[in-house]
């Protein structure tokens, strides 16, 4: 076995989200979020996209997150499979809404603060480190219904008596946090991203910048508190990552893979170095864009995180000829297909290599450690005779992506940790199923929420155990 290039230190877990995997909806206290009005099937698309209005639940409709996979009874018994394959460190997010039921309380739930305390309490008894999201695509449905969610500016001030409160709540059981998942999102996924819902006449690019620098200064002031509560709690940013190609050499093409690459990169710019960065002066006034600040704002924003992190599945393509025909819908973040890669079930281009690149990328960008927090193959995984699910495609694609990693580290970029998409198997956020599986361990449940809830470990669950115990030196 060859020796390992990463860090002693070297953080390895999964990663999972609250509304993807703890169910339980409205127990414990818990307040209704944006995730739990979005349907799985035909009408799911246009409600996360915010063009489709629901503050109210349908009966003739199925919300896959309300059962999840059940984590909030079954997470000593899932913390146990995970700590039995050898992490060292589990993100989950806390559920906004179980802490604050209606987001604007002054006291928050006693039941939600106990029961994630339970949780980073079974994380600690196997050494395993909590990487905590603070907001993972919910938003208590109270704000969206009274303030219009991150279009209004008091939005910042709940958020930020949210985070005191769990940096306070939870002192001593975490110290690595995110602010907001996959931020960037937000202009593609508008009502999943930050639960903005559009009106007729809305300037839909308006509110969501002005939404965007709504989320912004409540991370830099979430960062600055992290930092006043205890001084060794570390804060991060979370990107979708993934660079985008220029279809051709063409140099149309290639400044639009780079207009691409900023509109994504605009939120981590500001977050990583604290201040707007020059290009959106242009970018504002060529999209008739006034984003209102406050006095101070631009001070707030220099309160930048301790380091960076990322989801990385795919890289895209783009032209400066891209339309909705010629883009996949795959992915909700549009992309032409490269044809010099392979793709999974569901479209999204298999390209390690990407990771490498996008790693050099954002260090070279931004010189903070990186953390890659969400990395997976969502696939269709099957039981065979023996009962076993032999899903070697996914050892393959896990494997040439850690030996993609291994690539950047020898590149000269620190490298905190990785954290594999859906360690266990849950509600996919793009399609709502259960049979777009990422985990190690299968869960007996299928897309209409049929199913026993059964845990069983695949052959991948197995095989991670290896990489992690070798330190990533043995990925055989």
């Amino acid at each position: 076995m060859s020796e390992s290039i990463f860090p002693a230190d070297f953080l390895w877990g999964g990663a999972i989200a609250a509304n993807q995997a703890e169910g339980a909806y409205l127990e414990g206290g818990k307040g209704l979020t944006t995730v739990d009005m979005i349907p799985h099937g035909k009408d799911r698309l246009a409600v996360k996209l915010g063009q489709e209005k629901r503050f109210a639940l349908r009966d003739d409709e199925f919300y896959p997150s309300h059962q999840a996979i059940d984590f909030y009874h079954r997470y000593k018994d899932d913390i146990a499979l995970m700590a039995e394959m050898g992490f060292t460190v589990f993100r989950t997010s806390i559920a906004w809404s179980r802490i604050f039921p209606n987001g604007d309380e002054q006291q928050p739930n006693a039941q939600g603060i106990a029961f994630y305390r339970d949780v980073f309490n079974e994380c600690k008894k196997y050494g395993i480190e909590p990487l905590v999201t603070l907001c993972h695509f919910d938003v208590p449905m109270h704000l969206v219904r009274e303030y219009g969610s991150w279009r209004n500016r008091k939005m910042v001030e709940f958020f930020t008596h949210y985070a005191r409160t769990c940096f306070e709540a939870f002192d001593g059981l975490v110290k690595y946090w995110l602010t907001f998942n996959e931020i960037n999102i937000l202009l593609h996924s508008p009502f999943s991203g930050a639960g903005l819902v559009f009106e007729k006449d809305d300037d839909q690019e308006q509110v969501k910048y002005q939404a965007a620098h709504h989320e912004l200064v409540a991370s830099a002031l979430a960062t600055k508190i992290a930092h006043e509560v205890n001084p060794e709690n570390q804060v991060g940013c979370m990107l979708a990552g993934g660079n985008f190609y220029p279809w051709s050499c063409k140099p149309e093409d290639v400044w639009a893979a780079l207009e691409k690459d900023r509109e994504n990169l605009f939120f981590i710019d500001v977050q990583a170095r604290g201040a707007y960065p020059s290009y959106t002066k242009r970018l504002f006034k060529e999209k008739g864009i006034t984003v209102e600040m406050a006095p101070g704002d631009d001070d707030i924003l220099k309160n930048t995180v301790d380091f960076v992190s990322f989801s990385y599945y795919a890289s895209r393509c783009a032209s400066a000829d891209m339309n909705e025909q010629n883009s996949s819908a795959a992915n909700i973040v549009k992309s032409l297909k490269n044809p010099h890669i392979k793709a999974s079930e569901w479209g999204w281009g298999i390209d390690p290599l990407g990771l490498r690149i996008t790693m050099n990328m954002m260090y070279d960008r931004y010189q903070k450690p990186l953390f890659l927090v969400e990395n997976g193959l969502g696939a269709k995984d099957e039981i065979n005779e023996q009962g076993e699910i032999e899903d070697d495609y996914r050892i393959s694609y896990l494997r040439e992506h850690i030996a993609a990693m291994a690539e950047a580290i020898e590149d000269g970029i620190p490298v905190m940790g990785y954290t594999s998409w859906g360690c266990i198997d849950l509600v996919s956020a793009s399609t709502g199923e259960m049979s777009k599986r990422y985990g190690f361990v299968y869960v007996d449940r299928d897309d209409q929420g049929n199913g026993t809830q059964a845990r069983t470990r695949k052959k991948s669950f197995y095989w991670y155990k290896k990489v992690i115990a070798s330190n990533g030196a043995d990925l055989e």
